[in-house]
């Protein structure tokens, strides 16, 4: 992954990081998921989503507001 991207949220629901990254595309935010679950059990690890560096104070107020815990 290229540098200046930051970590916004992490889940190990992918329903759940979905919704962030719409949320937050939904606002102009480029949003980008990494998917970090064992290929044989989903229990294990999470999906990441990540937004750029210069987005980043928008991105949690965007999650502040719509209630969403990091």
């Amino acid at each position: 992954m290229e540098k200046n991207w930051v970590k916004i949220y992490a889940s190990s629901n992918f329903y759940q990081s979905e919704m962030v990254k719409q949320a937050l595309a939904g606002n102009h935010i480029e949003t980008v998921l990494l998917n970090k679950q064992d290929s044989s059990h989903k229990s294990f690890g999470d999906i990441e989503v990540y937004v750029h560096q210069s987005d980043f104070s928008d991105a949690i107020e965007i999650l502040i507001l719509n209630q969403i815990n990091t």
